[in-house]
């Protein structure tokens, strides 16, 4: 590792806050910063270096690809080709991340029959595992939905990509002039790809993930404009500090690798977005979100989201590895099941996403609604115990926390 990268490391952790503080905090959780700070720069200095093209990988995919292969092949330089490679590869890449989870935590010399799960799920099979299901549609392209149920680390993991073409239905088109499209035809042919996934643990410790990164293009008069956007945000049911804080530190590296500015708009997009206003609260944590993306070029704007989409697993799995086995017990599960309604709220009423399919001529319904949990519940006029662990999560998702301490040092030199 170059002493380059190595003060790039330790310059990050200025975003987590001054000497002073860190003295305060638990000297473990500054170590695993510091370590993680330096990987995650080494590994993007290494793809910095390399040309960012994806490659045709069938024998890794989880199916084969939407876009015939000699049509692949033949278009390798094309946006749209790239792009479907690449969410082809982190689905898969993501998807074996998750069962080596789940073959792991059943090895040892307990039975099913052992295991006390409550009444109210289902029973975890040992070899659960992904259930892939390849569709098409008529009017142009499919995709792949990749789920996962009834495991005992994951109660549902759902994995889907989607690589669609055809004409644009007009509750779309308008959807995408309300944020500004200058989109002038009444009917506009469209390609779109993207790779979406939410994870819903069954252990109320280990939070909820879900991310999304997508490509659009739209044809009009004045020819093809073309955007990119998508995220990467934790919804956890009970808070822990360092694993919100290594969480953000990941992002903020995959968006630093490219533009500094980055991460704290992008973080801010997220806040601002996955928010319930009938609620008055956060779905979660926070992350990065962002969407119309169009400059400084094609290529960097595609080499950005790569970053992006690469940082899911180290971003995650160390999460799911530190809490999977946690305790926990009847009143944990209900909570996590009422913050799993106010989940399924935010998608049905607020997601963009969402919308934009339902709408979609032909759409695919089961992959869209993929993202919903196995289970969720709603309490009338619930409200978390006072001084309780339920209630301090309540603070954050009431008020939005920056982690990295980033707004604050930028307070700093703009009045040095």
């Amino acid at each position: 590792m170059t002493l380059k990268i190595i003060v790039q490391s330790i310059r990050t952790l200025s975003y987590v806050g001054s000497y002073r503080k860190i003295k305060d905090r638990p000297i473990k959780l500054y170590c695993a910063a510091l370590v993680g700070a330096g990987y995650m720069a080494y590994s993007q200095h290494k793809k910095n270096t390399a040309e960012m093209k994806e490659i045709i990988q069938l024998n890794n995919y989880m199916a084969e690809p939407i876009t015939p292969v000699s049509q692949l092949e033949k278009n390798g330089e094309d946006m749209k080709t790239q792009m479907e490679l690449l969410i082809m590869r982190i689905q898969a890449e993501f998807c074996r991340a998750l069962e080596k989870e789940e073959d792991e935590a059943w090895n040892d010399e307990k039975t099913v029959d052992e295991y006390d799960f409550d009444n109210d799920v289902y029973l975890p099979h040992p070899d659960a595992k992904f259930k892939v299901d390849r569709w098409t549609r008529k009017e142009g392209g499919g995709g792949i939905t990749c789920v996962l149920q009834d495991g005992r680390v994951f109660e549902k993991a759902g994995v889907n990509i989607s690589v669609v073409s055809g004409k644009l239905p007009p509750a779309a088109v308008q959807q995408m002039r309300s944020r500004g499209k200058k989109l002038e035809n009444a009917e506009l042919p469209f390609f779109a790809a993207g790779v979406s996934a939410v994870i819903h643990p069954r252990n109320p410790m280990v939070p909820t993930i879900h991310f999304n990164y997508r490509y659009f293009e739209v044809q009009d008069k004045d020819g093809v404009q073309w955007w990119f956007g998508g995220g990467t945000d934790l919804t956890p049911y009970y808070l822990d500090e360092e694993d919100a804080l290594n969480f953000h530190m990941t992002l903020k590296h995959a968006c630093d690798a490219h533009d500094t500015t980055y991460y704290n708009k992008f973080k801010k997009w997220c806040d601002d977005y996955f928010y319930i206003p009938h609620r008055g609260e956060s779905r979660g944590i926070g992350g990065i979100f962002f969407d119309d993306i169009d400059q400084p070029s094609q290529q960097e704007a595609f080499k950005f989201v790569t970053s992006c989409a690469e940082a899911v697993v180290p971003s995650y799995i160390p999460i799911v590895k530190k809490h999977k086995d946690d305790a926990y017990g009847y009143y944990e599960r209900q909570w996590q099941l009422v913050r799993r309604g106010r989940y399924v709220e935010f998608n049905l009423i607020y997601d963009r996403g969402t919308k934009f399919g339902l709408h979609t001529p032909e759409a695919r319904y089961e992959s869209i609604l993929m993202s919903l949990p196995l289970n969720a519940k709603w309490e009338y006029m619930h409200e978390p115990k006072p001084n309780s662990p339920e209630q301090e999560l309540m603070k954050v998702l009431k008020q939005p926390r920056d982690w990295l301490n980033v707004e604050k040092a930028q307070a700093r030199r703009s009045t040095a």
